[in-house]
């Protein structure tokens, strides 16, 4: 069975050796790396589905990882770190990651973390087919859904797997206002004690690749106390 490439990267080999042995049995190839550079390397020479990277290692630390993957990649990246406090936690989402475990895990959690990570940038398809699939114009905006690809001015905007499912969510229901709660629960596809912050996180990071001006959002809006949603447009304006 083979479900995927995911690459492993911590300097705790024993944590390493643990994660690959947890993956394999559900079925995944896993490639190691025990320090940033180490990482981007491997990134550079094997297809990989998705990232499991710690915060603190030598060479290159992992935000700084998540940073340079970014440029290239839109690949899931899953934070593994010790440091549990929120703003540890929004840290590395804001640098581009798309999920953050707190250590020390549980290996159910972490396996179900991965599974919906992969099934949810599976499911996007290849962004690259034909582009005759039916879409979604809203002013400066166009989605095209069977590409699963945003145009800003007719620019394709370099969105995240996670970032993708959210704008797919709300460029198919523009005008409507979603709770940050809804929003978890059908882009993550899980429950969450208090997705707010996460939410916010990756709502700002849409916001800086889509609008003119990121401090005055004229699309992606938060309508406080009841949650998000995207701007209805003219088209053409």
């Amino acid at each position: 069975m083979n479900n995927g490439q995911i690459l492993v990267v911590d300097d705790d080999r024993e944590i390493v050796r643990a994660i690959a042995m947890l993956l394999e049995r559900e079925g995944y190839r896993v490639l190691k790396a025990y320090d940033g550079m180490q990482a981007l390397s491997l990134l550079a020479e094997h297809p990989v589905q998705l990232v499991l990277l710690d915060v603190m290692m030598p060479k290159l630390d992992g935000l700084s990882a998540v940073m340079k993957i970014r440029e290239r990649q839109n690949i899931p990246i899953i934070v593994l770190s010790a440091k549990s406090e929120e703003t540890d936690k929004v840290l590395g989402l804001s640098m581009g990651a798309d999920d953050y475990v707190a250590k020390p895990y549980h290996p159910k959690e972490l396996a179900a973390r991965v599974k919906s990570h992969l099934r949810r940038y599976t499911s996007l398809g290849d962004i690259h087919t034909g582009r005759t699939a039916g879409e979604i114009r809203n002013g400066r905006l166009v989605y095209r859904m069977q590409e699963h690809v945003l145009y800003a001015d007719g620019e394709p905007v370099r969105l995240t797997a996670t970032e993708t499912k959210i704008m797919d969510l709300m460029m198919r229901n523009a005008g409507r206002i979603f709770p940050a709660e809804e929003i978890y629960r059908r882009v993550w596809q899980e429950e969450c004690f208090a997705p707010e912050n996460t939410v916010m996180v990756h709502i700002r990071r849409i916001r800086e690749k889509i609008e003119l001006n990121p401090k005055e959002p004229e699309y992606l809006k938060v309508v406080w106390g009841i949650g998000y949603k995207i701007e209805k447009k003219e088209t053409g304006c």
